[in-house]
């Protein structure tokens, strides 16, 4: 797979949030304004980049025995290291993400790219997708937050746990609308000439 391939896959194609629905309780809780899903939002993605960067680096010294416990401690201290830096930085966003940053560790989407990919390809396939499903996580928690936080302006549904959850809905039923839109427009392309045509009738011309 090129890494074009892999990039469209994390951000559109394969979506974590929008298409796996991966990483849900993080996605919905810390969305309601567009600082908090910022900052959950770049932690995630340093942890998966650094994790799918780390686990293909030693993937071929960890016995399966001890994989998965390997895994979660490398993707542990990263998360530390994350969390570290924020509560240095910005104290208050540390204060708003809560227990949510530290729940980085238990995030399924980076585990998932860990034992599914990081353990079984390059150093660069590794870091191509965790930064195609950072992106793809980050750009809809950022996108979700955005929405809350304007809607919220109008009406305080927007803010409360039933809204992220309203929002995320609209989020993935317009991605699905718009995915099955390029899908029929790519069917009906016309015909250009040097192509070959199957006819229904299983005759090619």
């Amino acid at each position: 797979m090129t890494a074009k391939q892999r990039l469209q896959q994390g951000l559109w194609d394969q979506n974590p949030a929008l298409v796996q629905l991966l990483g849900l309780c993080p996605l919905l809780a810390v969305s309601n304004t567009v600082e908090t899903a910022t900052g959950l939002a770049l932690a995630t993605f340093a942890v998966l980049v650094g994790s799918n960067l780390s686990i293909s680096l030693i993937r071929t010294w960890v016995p399966d025995t001890i994989r998965l416990p390997a895994f979660v401690l490398v993707i542990a201290a990263l998360t530390t290291c994350a969390e570290r830096l924020i509560q240095a930085t910005d104290y208050a966003l540390y204060e708003s993400l809560g227990i949510f940053l530290p729940l980085i560790v238990t995030n399924c989407l980076i585990l998932g790219r860990a034992e599914a990919l990081a353990r079984r390809v390059p150093v660069r396939d590794a870091c191509i997708d965790g930064l195609a499903q950072g992106l793809g996580f980050g750009l809809v928690l950022i996108t979700l937050g955005a929405l809350r936080e304007f809607i919220g302006g109008i009406t305080v549904l927007a803010i409360l746990p039933p809204g992220a959850f309203i929002g995320l809905g609209l989020l993935v039923a317009a991605h699905r609308a718009l995915t099955r839109r390029v899908s029929r427009s790519a069917e009906t392309q016309p015909h250009t000439p040097g192509q070959k045509r199957v006819r229904t009738t299983g005759e090619v011309t």
